[in-house]
């Protein structure tokens, strides 16, 4: 077997436990939350400097799917391949696909499947333990990685360890997969030393997978092969068929193979890691001051304890609080006690019931020709900031509801109007009117800013249609 390996990375997550920075459109995994990169480019960079690792397959859903092509431009990295999901399904059906390419570029192609959105601070140790898994993977295990437990959390599942493989220092046959066990339960586990977290982490043979899943689950087996089958390349993506893939039942890849298969292993790892599954994870890994309080941005603490405090756009001071969690945008504001961080998904089911949008989007929405972000907003008006991209461009487009007026900032923009184009320049306008074709270009080397203001008895985003787009949206 060759030793190089595909990264498969799982991007589709929502991350809804750490609302209200990961929301929606922009979920965790794009986010800076523990380095100045966002969590998917930091999983991508870990693996720099693996001389086996060869370009990643990222699978994404397709609302993302500028956004994972953008970050992944900014650190360097070309995908193999960037698969597009429809829908979600979780991440058996994800696996397969990604499998199913990378066996199609190389017949004993291994992989190495890794979700974007955990933290991993101790790198060699996980390059280490992955040179221990593909020897395995090569002789026909499916390897997972067991994290040494640093107390009885009940927010992991747990991996019971068997016999030890002999010849491969620090594997073990896998005795058994858990749940998350309550309190008591994490305890025993944590005492006998025979259990470890279940990290989410794989590597194995493409064939070794499908022909497991086959044999365990041939309904999602056999969706997912025809989704890759019917799928369709779209720029630098590769769009799964939507009616297959839509029709795969949803699974993970613990329940569908891993917790069923005779030939799962694991390998013992210390690698410093965490799910950064909710505040109270953030908090346990990051940097503490003397009274246990871990701090980003402009905060003030007084007498302050055991708290977690995230400032994104204003100052916030803290007096005389324990264990809580605080977290501020710019449009929301969380305050949590630590111990139930877990239970913040409860809030953004809590929003989606009352159709707020605050757990859909930020106020600034990226785009892939870059961003517009709200200012302010009253009865039939508007008032939007938005940036486009060097040499990028909007769709060519009409609204039946509203009129827009657009103010240059700074830079240049080429307007079409109708069947006019003009430029604009720093402090000059124009005005589009109600049912008028038009397009936004910045046709320079710099950013292009402008304010926008929309006027019009209906403003939503879903008044436009599109007649020309670069981008291929519907």
């Amino acid at each position: 077997m060759n030793a190089s390996f595909y990264p498969v990375i799982l991007s589709g997550g929502s991350g809804s436990r750490l609302w209200p920075m990961s929301r929606r459109l922009l979920p965790k995994q794009f986010l800076p939350l523990v380095s100045e990169r966002s969590l998917l480019q930091d999983t991508v960079m870990r693996l720099q400097g693996v001389q086996s690792a060869r370009a990643p397959i990222v699978v994404s859903n397709s609302e993302h799917r500028f956004l994972v092509a953008e970050q992944l431009r900014e650190i360097g990295v070309k995908p193999e391949v960037q698969v597009l999901e429809p829908v979600g399904r979780n991440t058996a059906p994800a696996v397969a696909v990604a499998a199913l390419h990378a066996q199609s570029r190389q017949l004993d192609a291994c992989l190495f499947v890794l979700p974007s959105d955990q933290l991993i601070q101790d790198v060699p140790t996980l390059h280490a333990a992955i040179a221990t898994a593909l020897p395995l993977a090569a002789g026909g295990s499916l390897v997972t990685f067991g994290i040494t437990p640093r107390g009885p959390v009940t927010g992991y599942g747990y991996i019971e360890r068997g016999e030890p493989i002999l010849g491969s220092n620090g594997s073990f046959r896998v005795s058994r997969f858990v749940e998350k066990p309550d309190q008591e339960t994490a305890r025993r586990y944590v005492s006998s030393g025979r259990f470890f977290w279940n990290s989410g982490m794989f590597v194995f043979q493409a064939r070794r997978y499908l022909e497991e899943l086959q044999r365990f689950r041939p309904d999602i087996a056999t969706a997912a092969k025809a989704a890759w089958e019917a799928g369709t390349r779209d720029l630098d993506f590769l769009r799964l068929d939507s009616a297959a893939f839509e029709a795969c039942p949803a699974d993970s890849v613990d329940y569908a193979v891993m917790e069923r298969t005779s030939a799962a292993a694991m390998v013992q790892a210390d690698m410093g890691w965490s799910d950064v599954g909710s505040w109270g994870a953030l908090w346990e890994t990051g940097k503490k001051d003397q009274k246990g309080n871990v701090a980003h941005g402009d905060v003030d603490l007084l007498d302050a304890k055991g708290c977690y405090v995230r400032a994104e756009s204003r100052l916030v001071s803290v007096l005389g609080a324990m264990d809580l969690v605080i977290v501020e945008t710019d449009d929301a504001v969380l305050v949590a006690d630590m111990a139930r961080s877990q239970e913040v998904k409860e809030v953004v089911d809590m929003l989606d019931r009352k159709a707020r949008t605050e757990h859909v989007s930020h106020s600034r929405v990226y785009r892939p020709w870059g961003y517009y972000e709200g200012i302010d907003a009253g009865d039939r008006f508007q008032v939007k900031r938005i940036m486009v991209k060097p040499g990028e461009a909007l769709s060519l487009q009409m609204h039946h509801h509203r009129a827009e007026h657009w103010v240059v900032v700074s830079g240049t923009a080429r307007v079409t109007r109708g069947e006019e184009t003009m430029l604009l320049s720093e402090n000059e306008s124009t005005y589009i009117p109600i049912g008028t074709k038009h397009r936004l270009e910045n046709p320079g080397k710099t950013a292009l800013f402008l304010i926008e203001v929309q006027s019009g008895g209906y403003l939503g985003e879903d008044d436009i249609v599109r007649f020309e787009d670069r981008y291929q949206r519907n």
